[in-house]
């Protein structure tokens, strides 16, 4: 069986342990499929992310030793690629919403999120890439180069007609409302002249990576970002294409569109072309800084796993979420932000399922604390059931509005008063298609805490959908 990631993290996996039930077919993929120790923990309820779909439906082949041990079935069967084709093993990883709750909460840190886009990558190589998932893939490149997609989206969105041809045409439910692009995007402010990476007081300089969501939904957290390191004393420059990119006016994207549909070389040309770009910035010692919980951890990550190379690894190791800089840069004595207290008196604070695969709520709490009098607690609940667009998938709807509604709206709910900080882009779409439009950034709370801001901003879901 010829596989298409790069598994040779785990090629001692299970090697001399008579109970881990190494599947025959697969290789190094097959051992990391077979780290899975049995122990059901993902199948029992509470708070913890893994698994969302078990969550909602109790079935078990919907957690992560459900998906394993179908998947330890079909690598051990001689016909390999038959056995792959299952229905229950489809519908299984086709559920599967890539939270890497797993990852982290499982005992065997099972990368279910991983083994997935290997299992799409072999059903492409079988079947072809579908309409609906050629076109979410290809979304960063669309919304470069088609204007026309802007009042496309809008057209469709204020029409129930237009609606119901997508969802009969592509498989986007009539029943959700697209998120739409920003009238303007984010600019790029003028390049900065070369430095040598830190300052004289220690305090090094900033790269900030602005992913594709934000560039074209959202740029005012972009721009909050922005103001807040530099009211931090950080001298930032934003990531942009080498001037020999074919593309030199596309925005920087770390290709995850393509890996979770299992388009592996469109993934990696992202990568490659990303990495070109930040590798010179991450060896002259700058910090490289990115907004988006799910293309930080693509790089750190899944980028690790498409055969690109020591360079994928080592910008992997350093980039940072913008939380998660702050945190360090405040308990190194290095950040002095001029903050000032809020009006509102309470402030919930929802997680990306990658910023807590991660470990980085821990860093929203101490950059929160730096708000002089800020009251603010986590909600406990899993994936919010968006996870990219699943949310919006004509079949998957209903389970992703199950997932929302599981714990965070009735938190929500419970606090009609409280603002929301959010930083993943789905969860702020997932929640305003619920009909709460309050979350925003951690980036433009910071913004509207400056001393001297005198303005509330407004969130761009509230303006947009």
């Amino acid at each position: 069986m010829k596989t298409f990631l790069d598994w040779s993290a785990y090629q001692d996996a299970g090697m001399g342990d008579a109970y881990a039930d190494i599947p025959k077919h697969g290789g190094h993929f097959a051992k990391a499929v077979a780290v899975c120790i049995n122990s059901r923990q993902c199948e029992t309820a509470g708070k913890q992310v893994m698994c969302p779909s078990f969550q909602v439906s109790g079935n078990p082949n919907l957690s992560t030793g459900g998906r394993v041990r179908l998947l330890k079935a079909a690598l051990s069967n001689d016909l390999t690629q038959e056995a792959l084709c299952d229905p229950t093993l489809t519908e299984a990883m086709e559920l599967c919403v890539s939270c890497k709750g797993c990852k982290r909460e499982c005992e065997a840190n099972v990368d279910m999120a991983l083994i997935k886009v290997e299992y799409r990558a072999q059903q492409v190589a079988r079947e072809g890439v579908r309409l609906r998932e050629r076109l979410l893939a290809h979304m960063p490149r669309w919304l470069h180069r088609s204007p026309w997609l802007k009042p496309l989206i809008r057209w469709r969105n204020r029409s129930p007609l237009l609606a119901r041809l997508s969802e009969h045409w592509i498989g986007i439910s009539a029943q959700r409302q697209l998120p739409e692009p920003a009238p303007k995007p984010f600019t790029l402010p003028d390049a900065s002249p070369p430095s040598p990476g830190v300052s004289a007081d220690g305090r090094p300089e900033v790269v900030l990576l602005v992913d594709t969501f934000t560039h074209h939904f959202e740029p005012e957290i972009a721009e909050a970002t922005l103001a807040v390191l530099q009211a931090g004393g950080y001298a930032v420059q934003v990531a942009r294409p080498a001037t020999s990119d074919p593309e030199p006016t596309r925005p920087l994207c770390c290709g995850r569109t393509y890996l979770v549909q299992g388009m592996l070389d469109e993934a990696r040309a992202e990568v490659r072309r990303l990495v070109d770009v930040l590798l010179p910035h991450v060896q002259a010692g700058r910090a490289v800084v990115g907004l988006e919980a799910s293309c930080v951890v693509n790089l750190r990550e899944d980028g690790q796993a498409l055969g690109l190379g020591d360079a994928v690894a080592t910008v992997g190791d350093k980039i940072l979420l913008f939380e998660e800089f702050l945190a360090r840069e405040s308990m190194a004595k290095r950040l002095s932000l001029p903050l000032r207290p809020l009006q509102e008196t309470e402030t919930l604070v929802h997680g990306h399922c990658h910023q807590k695969a991660v470990g980085a709520m821990k860093a929203m709490r101490r950059v929160l604390k730096l708000i002089p009098g800020h009251d603010f607690s986590m909600i406990e609940a899993g994936c919010c059931g968006m996870a990219g667009s699943f949310g919006l998938e004509a079949e998957h709807a209903e389970m992703a509005s199950a997932m929302a509604e599981r714990d965070l709206m009735p938190a929500l709910r419970d606090k009609p008063k409280a603002q929301i900080i959010a930083n993943g882009f789905s969860c702020r779409q997932q929640m305003c298609l619920h009909g709460d439009t309050r979350s925003r950034h951690l980036a433009i709370l910071l913004r509207e805490a400056l001393v001297g801001t005198s303005c509330r901003s407004l969130s761009s879901n509230s303006a947009r959908l």
